[in-house]
């Protein structure tokens, strides 16, 4: 650790999520000081849309930040701030820096039909991935942006700027357009192998370099807190803002999973596998999504099912609107617990279409093998477990791209669950760590990184040397052939339906 910090400095990590915007203060020996947050709601007028008010976020933040900052030492204790927020969202601005529309959210899958287009136009999937190494996904920025010049062109005429999430709160913080180049690599326009904006790819969205967010290193300064914000928020003025990252990949960095050997798996809306490299890897088929990592001589993969946790409530929200039901996270893995099996129902988890393991934005969910003899608790095991095997497909992809996965590290919500901790190991077969901060998400790394922004730390690998163990959960063997077996019929059953699916949905145009 860097002689310059002290046991009472401390870094905020700012995290933009779905639902909620959090705030947590770590010093410099990792611990955890002080949390605080505020909701929001998502909005989804059509089937396949989700969309949210940029100024509720920055209310929520406020309300986290002001909260936070009762619970610290002195103000300047705090050393910088770093930011952490959902991936792939359009933030459409007009030249005066004001929002055009609703924010179009990660898992909005409106773009489906242009982005097909594009990478046609482009000379389809290979000559995308050598632009950029990602293939273009409906759920990325640039889809959002080309969706919006056909569809709303008054709005599309408007739009002098954009940015992700994450980086509106950075705007409204510093007054600067930036962003990290982990997050700018997952608009559909950034060239992740070298670092920077792809012009073929802007060119193509019509966009020109000057329209674009400058995208730093996540560890680099890229503004500092405007000194009316630093005053309401009880914060020394001038307080360094660093670049932070993109949600899933800053998450994984709280994770301790910054070079080869372990895996993390995240299991928050959506579910991801995630793994840390050395150099920028191939993406031959485009299933996985490559981006750059928290340090500029890291590189970061992941695959991410837009159905994870979000599946599951949904499910609780549904049952909530029995008249008279009360229900909540707790009680519903409760009930999936006292079943010992899901008697042979099957779900699908894909309620937002598909990303990965299997690229289908048009998918739909199902259960499979419902039957009177079903009650409660093997519906809610078999949705569990639904998202659980969807996880295990994607560990299957990372396996055969050569991937070593030493150990499974879990984080997200349902990390707090020891039942979900169980369905994890046993339906991935590996051992699933739990590791300190974890459970805090992307806002924890964001607050890592924070620290090596500011020389706390010199390195990344310094600044993660702070996560440690903190429990691990053996595989069940006996369960192995079971989740094996599940696997090949949940993708048989996935086949079945995508094959009996009309070719469009229209619900996405």
């Amino acid at each position: 650790m860097s002689t310059s910090s002290t046991a009472r400095d401390c870094f905020i990590g700012l995290d933009l999520g779905t639902s909620a915007c959090k705030a947590i203060a770590v010093d410099a020996t990792g611990a955890i000081l002080a949390r605080a947050g505020g909701e929001y709601p998502l909005f989804t007028p059509r089937p396949g849309w989700a969309e949210q008010e940029p100024s509720a976020w920055w209310m929520a933040a406020d309300l986290a930040m002001r909260t936070l900052r009762a619970h610290l030492p002195a103000p300047d204790a705090v050393k910088a701030i770093g930011l952490s927020g959902q991936m792939h969202g359009l933030v459409a601005l007009d030249r005066a820096g004001r929002v055009i529309r609703p924010a179009m959210l990660w898992c909005d899958q409106r773009g489906v039909r242009q982005s097909e287009a594009l990478t046609e136009k482009l000379g389809g999937l290979e000559r995308l991935l050598a632009l950029t190494t990602n293939r273009l996904w409906p759920c990325d920025t640039l889809g959002k942006i080309l969706w919006l010049r056909e569809e709303e062109p008054e709005a599309h005429e408007r739009l002098h700027r954009f940015l992700n999430p994450k980086d509106y709160l950075r705007l409204l913080m510093t007054g600067e357009y930036a962003t990290d180049v982990s997050d700018a690599s997952g608009t559909g326009m950034f060239d992740v192998k070298r670092r920077r904006w792809s012009r073929p790819l802007l060119d193509a969205a019509g966009l020109s370099p000057g329209q674009v967010p400058t995208a730093y290193e996540s560890q680099a300064t890229t503004g500092w807190l405007r000194p009316e914000v630093a005053e309401e928020w009880g914060l020394p003025p001038r307080l360094p803002v660093v670049g932070g990252g993109g949600d899933s990949v800053v998450q994984t960095t709280a994770m301790g999973v910054v070079s080869e050997g372990p895996l993390g798996v995240t299991l928050g809306t959506a579910g991801v596998v995630a793994g840390a490299t050395r150099a920028c890897p191939d993406n031959p088929n485009g299933l996985l999504q490559v981006s750059c990592g928290n340090s500029p001589d890291r590189w970061h993969t992941m695959g991410v099912s837009l159905n994870g946790g979000g599946s599951f409530r949904w499910l609780l929200e549904t049952l909530r609107e029995v008249p008279g039901a009360v229900l909540d996270f707790d009680t519903l893995t409760r009930l999936a617990e006292a079943s010992s099996e899901s008697e042979g129902l099957l779900f699908l988890p894909h309620l937002m279409g598909e990303r990965c393991p299997r690229f289908a934005p048009g998918a739909c969910g199902a259960l499979v093998g419902l039957t009177r003899a079903h009650g409660l608790g093997q519906l809610v095991r078999s949705a569990m477990e639904g998202i659980v095997l969807n996880l295990r497909a994607i560990l299957e992809l990372f396996l055969r791209s050569g991937s070593r996965c030493d150990e499974l590290r879990a984080s997200g919500g349902t990390t707090a669950s020891p039942f979900w901790l169980s369905l994890l190991a046993d339906g991935l077969g590996r051992d699933v760590v739990t590791v300190t901060g974890a459970s805090e998400g992307g806002a924890y790394g964001a607050a890592l990184v924070a620290g090596v922004g500011v020389g706390a730390w010199g390195h990344l690998d310094e600044a993660v040397g702070v996560v440690h163990e903190t429990g691990r959960v053996r595989p069940d063997p006996a369960r192995s052939p079971w989740y094996e077996r599940a696997l090949r019929i949940h993708t048989a059953a996935f086949e079945a339906l995508e094959s009996s699916r009309p070719s469009a949905n229209p619900s996405l145009r």
